[in-house]
């Protein structure tokens, strides 16, 4: 049996200079996010929405794939999305043109991490967890 490296694509996307009307309310962000992600052919199973006082939201989207969040900072016209994709049908980057666009987001950047491969990371700054010790 060869030993699998790539379990899926995480998406990392940062959406700067956000309508901030447009990510305040949890009916808008919820109405996009649904929209982008059935455009992108992904297959909803739940969704859980929470809305903050006085404005933002956070949300996700349990898809068969597996998943969708959302966080926004109307504050700072500045929205957070995670996009998980293990399958090969969903299409990631046609999610991400529609959140840009329903946003209204001037400045766009995505980072892509292959799931299983997370030693890697290190090469970008991130830190590899230290191994657990027992006694």
């Amino acid at each position: 049996m060869t030993a699998r490296t790539d379990f899926g694509k995480h998406y990392l996307v940062d959406l700067s200079q956000c309508d901030p009307d447009k990510i305040s309310r949890v009916e808008e962000v919820r109405r996009i996010f649904l929209r982008a992600a059935e455009e992108s052919k992904a297959r909803i199973v739940g969704e859980l929405f929470h809305q903050f006082e006085p404005a933002g939201v956070s949300g996700v989207l349990l898809i068969e794939e597996s998943h969708f969040s959302v966080h926004t900072w109307p504050e700072d016209s500045f929205v957070g999305v995670d996009i998980f994709t293990c399958g090969e049908e969903m299409d990631a980057p046609i999610a991400i043109d529609a959140l840009k666009l329903a946003f209204d987001a001037q400045v766009v950047e995505v980072k892509v991490l292959v799931r299983g491969q997370l030693g890697e990371l290190s090469d970008a700054g991130a830190s590899r967890p230290k191994p657990h010790r027992t006694r």
